[in-house]
This record gives C-alpha cells, sequence and structure tokens, in this order.
C-alpha cells in the first residue's frame, strides 16, 4: 500500500495509489466510505490513525478500485511535506561510505562504534521532481545522498529492540543534499545540510506491510543516468531495530518522526576528482519495492 501527497491544481490532498499504480484514490473518499473523520494532511493521518485503519482501507480499495484521479494528473509532493519537528539522520552508516568520506568532522574512527545521529531541517520538504537549488553565492559542493527513510507509526520512548517494527509506519526514499563547504566549514552538520531544497522525500510511503522485516531492499542512485550508488540496506552497520531502540533512549519519538538510515558509497565528494552537483543535473533515488524520486538541480 503506497501512501502519497499531491497537488490538483490549487487544492492539496493525500491518498493511496491503486494497485496497477496509475490512479490516485483520495483518503477523504476511503473515510468516508469508513465514517471516520478526515485528518487535514498525511501526517495527521498516521498521527490520528497510525496502523489501525489498514486492513479496513484495503477492504475498501477492493470495493472502489479505480474511482479515483489519474496519477498523470497531480502533482506528486512531499509525503510529509512538513515535518513536525526536525529529520533525524544517521551519518557513516555504511562501511565504504564512512570510508570515502573519513576527512569528514564526525568521530575519532573511520567506521563508528556507536550511531551518529544529527538532525536537518526540512521547511518544507520537497517531492519528486522538485527543484534543488544552489546558493552559489556560498556554495559550490553540493552533493546527492540517496537514504532509506523510516516513517514512525505511534509514540515511543526507550523502545525494545525486538519490538522496533511495531512502532514503524512504513517506508519512503530520501535524498540528503548537502553543502559539503558548509558541512567542512561549520565542522557540525546542521547548516550543511538544511539549506532550503536540500531535503527531497517521497515519492511515496509505503506501508510496512509491503515490505518484509528485517528490510532487505536494493538501494541506489544516478545522476543524468550514470550510477553512482549501489547498495542494499542489508549492509547498514546500525540497523532500523538498533536505530530505533538506541535513538528512543530517553527521547520520546512521535508518530509522523521520519529517519533517514544513512547513505552507501558513491557519493560525489567520494571520487577523485569529486563529482558534485551542477545545475542541469537530474538525481534519481531509488529503492526497492518503493519507487524513484527524482530531482532536478537548478
Amino acid at each position: 500500500m503506497k501512501f502519497l501527497s499531491y497537488e490538483l491544481g490549487k487544492k492539496e490532498g493525500y491518498g493511496i495509489l491503486n494497485e496497477k499504480n496509475y490512479m490516485v484514490i483520495p483518503m477523504e473518499t476511503l473515510l468516508r466510505e469508513l465514517n471516520k473523520d478526515v485528518p487535514k494532511n498525511l501526517l495527521d493521518f498516521i498521527r490520528a490513525y497510525s496502523d489501525s485503519l489498514i486492513g479496513d482501507l484495503k477492504e475498501v480499495l477492493e470495493n472502489i478500485k479505480d474511482k479515483g484521479i489519474p496519477l498523470k494528473a497531480v502533482k506528486i509532493t512531499a509525503p510529509i511535506k512538513y515535518p513536525r519537528r526536525n529529520v533525524f539522520c544517521l551519518g557513516k552508516n555504511y562501511v565504504e561510505h564512512a570510508k570515502e568520506i573519513k576527512n569528514l568532522p564526525s568521530g575519532n574512527t573511520i567506521i563508528p562504534d556507536n550511531p551518529i545521529y544529527f538532525s536537518k531541517i526540512a521547511d518544507p520538504a520537497i517531492g519528486h521532481m522538485d527543484k534543488v537549488i544552489i546558493p552559489k553565492d556560498y556554495s559550490n559542493k553540493f552533493d546527492y545522498e540517496v537514504e532509506l527513510g523510516v516513517i514512525i507509526g505511534k509514540d515511543g520512548k526507550d523502545i525494545p529492540y525486538e519490538e522496533a517494527e511495531d512502532y514503524i509506519f512504513g517506508y519512503t526514499i530520501g535524498n540528503d543534499i548537502t553543502a559539503r563547504d558548509l558541512q567542512t566549514k561549520h565542522i557540525q552538520w546542521l547548516k550543511g545540510k538544511s539549506l532550503d531544497t536540500c531535503t527531497a522525500i517521497g515519492p511515496y510511503i509505503v506501508h510496512k506491510s509491503a515490505i518484509p522485516f528485517p528490510v532487505e531492499l536494493d538501494i541506489g542512485s544516478k545522476v543524468n543516468g550514470e550510477i553512482r550508488q549501489s547498495s542494499n540496506t542489508r549492509n547498514l552497520i546500525f540497523d532500523i531495530p538498533t536505530i530505533i531502540s538506541d535513538l528512543s533512549r530517553g527521547l520520546t519519538l512521535r508518530a509522523g518522526d521520519i529517519i533517514l538510515t544513512g547513505t552507501p558509497a558513491g557519493v560525489g565528494m567520494g571520487f577523485e576528482p569529486p563529482k558534485y552537483l551542477k545545475s542541469g543535473d537530474i538525481v534519481e533515488c531509488y529503492i526497492e519495492k518503493i519507487g524513484t524520486l527524482t530531482n532536478i538541480i537548478e
């Protein structure tokens, strides 16, 4: 089940993609069939209902299969355009990537002994086919990072490792776009990761019921058709249960929170010479069973 947010003319909406991926069934239509209140957006839906309606929604979808909006008629936006707080991110969470960016400030060891967390502002997050604006006056080292995003489904604190999946709503694709020169200049990572248009999310949130646990998905990126990154999420240093359990120690995770789990090797700064993004580049981030998130660099 793929959830998405969209614009249709001047109206914003959200819904579920039909089984053949060509029709959007508005959530308003589905929830009215169930006599349920309709939250304003997908974030509020997750906060209100989490997994409680998934079975009912599947039944309704069977009955109204093609009574929706053609996908080609809508503009897909970030599924959660305005996260309720900053996006949680993992740094250096694939071995080969940790080696290729060993000179970035992040501790005394190349391979981290504990998860490296940082925060990324997204106000708003951009979506599929949106433009990434390079602020050329003060950055010329823009980079891409494809990442598996985990969407938290319910509030939780001190979550046991073995219960982590219970707190997941679904999965999405993230492009953690980074100004490497600012990341290095400021030592900590917030500024270089948080410029406007530097958080791309989407195009869908796939409910966890469609992706077996543990999550082992092919992940990769292309720039102008050239394969840059290619790996599998089984290669995460700290897997998803470890991340959720560790991050939630003393810190309450909230329904709708987004966690980007790290990027594999092949980022622009890892090449010799580096392959940073430039105006006109097209970046495609792919994750098996979720789809492709495409952005244009301007």
